[in-house]
């Protein structure tokens, strides 16, 4: 395979292997303008700009907070926000030690020729946008596919076509010198086993990867988000250490070593639920990977 080659790719590789830095984590704060406008309801604040800039700055200056993060996932109005005192928010975190990402995507719309099910947009303009964001200061970039589980889906063309966005996505970031998250998320809604989750998330990491491949992606250069593999939300529960056998191994089935870390979405889990999970994987005996703190982010050594 002949994977992209460019002026980035020692930079994307550093940068990859930064974010995966052993203890700390990654903070997603790209909530979008609406999703960001119901949080500051609960609390009988206003949306407007000046608002939404006051949480953010609450966020990245509490103390004791960016020592325990790698990276930062911002929205695009936040990536060019300032401090009450005119200091880039871009500077502040950088000044921490923590790598300012940007929310690249345009969201999900419904992939026609299926029952409902969706793709990804945002590819039309990604490689000028791209630009713009590392100028601007941002070094890696989050895409998030959806995917669901039925008793007829996944079907094949919403996972090819997925896998495609997702690898399309990936190659324009890093010709623009921003490290991709590949977050192909099956979603947990519904009465699914979690032998279905484990035989779907195989099968949607392998098409991913092949597609990364066929794109030319650096895989050395990017960063996983999966789901935990994990029974349906209306199916009964099972013990964290069923989830952490069957997550790893749908892992190591599918994932190059190549790639340097694997960052965990929270896949409608609970904080206690999702950290109970991590621990049983570290707890696993035999071979397997480093699972970092904040609950949501492992490593490949």
């Amino acid at each position: 395979m002949s994977c992209y080659k460019g002026k980035y790719t020692d930079e994307l590789i550093a940068n990859a292997a930064y974010i995966g830095t052993p203890g700390k984590g990654i903070l997603a704060a790209d909530e979008s303008t609406g999703t960001i406008g119901k949080r500051l309801a609960s609390i009988n604040v206003e949306n407007v700009e000046t608002n939404r800039r006051i949480l953010r700055e609450l966020l990245f200056t509490a103390p004791g907070a960016l020592p325990c993060l790698s990276g930062v996932i911002l929205f695009e109005e936040t990536l060019y926000q300032k401090t009450a005192s005119g200091k880039p928010f871009v500077d502040v975190l950088k000044e921490g030690g923590v790598l300012p990402g940007i929310k690249v995507d345009k969201g999900t719309v419904e992939l026609a020729g299926t029952n409902g099910e969706t793709t990804t947009q945002g590819l039309d303009g990604l490689a000028q946008r791209c630009q713009q964001y590392y100028k601007a200061g941002a070094r890696f970039a989050k895409w998030r596919a959806v995917l669901k589980i039925s008793p007829t889906e996944p079907s094949q063309l919403a996972i090819n076509e997925n896998a495609n966005g997702l690898a399309r996505y990936a190659i324009i970031c890093q010709e623009n010198g921003l490290v991709p998250i590949v977050e192909p998320e099956i979603l947990v809604d519904g009465p699914h086993s979690i032998d279905k989750c484990a035989d779907v998330t195989e099968r949607v990491l392998a098409a991913c990867y092949k597609a990364l491949n066929d794109h030319h992606v650096l895989l050395e250069g990017t960063l996983l988000k999966p789901n935990m593999v994990t029974p349906g939300s209306d199916a009964p529960k099972v013990a964290p250490e069923v989830i952490a056998e069957y997550t790893v191994r749908a892992l190591q089935r599918t994932v190059p070593p190549a790639v340097p870390a694997i960052v965990f979405l929270s896949g409608g889990q609970s904080e206690e639920e999702a950290t109970l999970n991590l621990n049983a994987m570290n707890k696993l005996k035999g071979k397997k990977f480093e699972f970092l703190a904040m609950g949501v982010t492992m490593v490949f050594h």
